[in-house]
């Protein structure tokens, strides 16, 4: 975090052999009770209630979410964050938010291109000499601009073949815990041919944001978690907020983090996935957080206290992308900009986020331009249709 291509779900399975197999054979849980709070807000939140109950009662353990709409808040949440105890979701708990790290890692990016430091029309080139070469591919004639709006046609390391077979199936097993380099995940990427030539194309990939994490490095001469603490995390006072490198652990308090390791039966085993190694989703998905914090994020992004006009207007600056790729569930306009996207709903209104998909964790973002309401959710767990998370923002923003 944060997630967007037709084959996502494949996508992230990569990253689910990284996971913690914990005790399989566990049936999905879809308990009701739900609970929610209001605190001033101009209306009731019965839809937003309503849907967060849905999407428990299709089999996910459990929903959680919260709005800030100016200075008022709710929060929402259904079913449990723990199938073992029955233990219900807790506004304050903390989850893996996957893609939605692209936000972090972008912001980071325009707040040294505002600095002088880099620049969006530098080539990748300039920043890592002699890294993206070979297959076709090469970075000098790829700039970071290209690396954050996913128009450098660079192959998703992802899908390629031999990372699948080393973390899904059987060898989820053996290689749950292994992570992995940035230079290595950029290695695979390079090791097959760009998809098109830069800036001819879009297409989803987290070899992009792999790159754009090491342009950060070699900028700044610091490592990506510390840019991020220092830039976004502090300022803020994100407190639930972590970068964890290769850390397995995800800090408390926190609820399981559920899957079913991506097979397509829906009768297939739930397995306990809190713990793995996050280094295979880097600078492109390791953040953890909390509804709250990422609220407070996004509202603050978009409010313009992190990047000056300038800097927010190339974030906002967008390329369309297809619904089908989009995960948005066939909702039209979904357009990229810079580590953020935006959706225009069924009522007319355009939202602002991410979204993010890790093993056992599934994220979704969303903000009024002027950041000032904004919906996070999360459920606990990974698999069944994104037209749930779309309901929920429809409820919330339509309702």
């Amino acid at each position: 975090m944060t997630d967007l291509t037709r084959a996502a779900g494949r996508r992230w399975a990569l990253l689910a052999a990284a996971g913690a197999l914990v005790a399989g054979g566990i049936a999905p849980a879809a308990a009701a009770g739900a609970g929610q709070r209001d605190a001033g807000l101009p209306r009731a939140h019965d839809t937003t209630q309503a849907a967060l109950d849905a999407i428990v009662a299709e089999g996910t353990p459990g929903a959680l979410a919260a709005v800030r709409d100016g200075r008022a808040r709710w929060r929402g949440d259904a079913g449990v964050a723990d199938l073992a105890t029955g233990e219900p979701r807790r506004d304050r708990d903390r989850f893996r938010v996957g893609s939605l790290t692209k936000t972090f890692t972008a912001t980071v990016m325009l707040q040294l291109d505002a600095e002088g430091v880099l620049s969006l029309d530098d080539t990748v080139e300039r920043w890592l000499p002699g890294v993206v070469r070979g297959n076709g591919n090469d970075g000098r004639r790829i700039t970071v601009r290209r690396l954050l709006d996913h128009t450098s046609g660079i192959f998703n390391y992802n899908r390629d073949e031999g990372f699948l077979a080393r973390f899904t199936g059987e060898s989820f097993l053996d290689h749950r815990y292994d992570g992995a380099t940035p230079e290595e995940l950029v290695g695979i990427g390079l090791s097959h041919p760009p998809l098109f030539e830069p800036g001819t194309g879009w297409e989803y990939s987290d070899t992009n944001y792999i790159l754009a994490g090491m342009v950060i490095e070699r900028a700044t001469g610091d490592d990506y978690a510390s840019q991020v603490r220092q830039r976004i995390l502090r300022p803020l006072h994100l407190r639930a907020t972590s970068v964890p490198g290769t850390s397995a652990a995800v800090p408390r308090p926190h609820g399981r983090h559920y899957s079913r390791l991506y097979e397509e039966d829906p009768n297939a085993p739930v397995y306990d996935v809190t713990e793995f190694d996050p280094s295979v989703a880097g600078s492109a998905g390791q953040v953890i957080s909390s509804t709250r914090d990422l609220n407070r994020f996004y509202a603050a992004l978009l409010g313009g206290r992190l990047l000056p006009r300038e800097q927010l207007r190339e974030m906002l600056t967008t390329v369309p992308i297809e619904a089908e790729e989009s995960g948005t569930g066939g909702a039209p306009a979904a357009a990229y900009g810079l580590g953020i996207r935006s959706d225009r709903l069924s009522c007319g209104v355009t939202v602002w986020g991410h979204g993010g998909q890790v093993p056992g964790s599934l994220t979704r973002a969303a903000a009024t331009r002027d950041g000032r309401h904004v919906l996070t959710l999360n459920r606990n767990g990974d698999w069944g249709a994104q037209e749930g998370e779309n309901a929920v923002l429809e409820a919330e923003f339509c309702g």
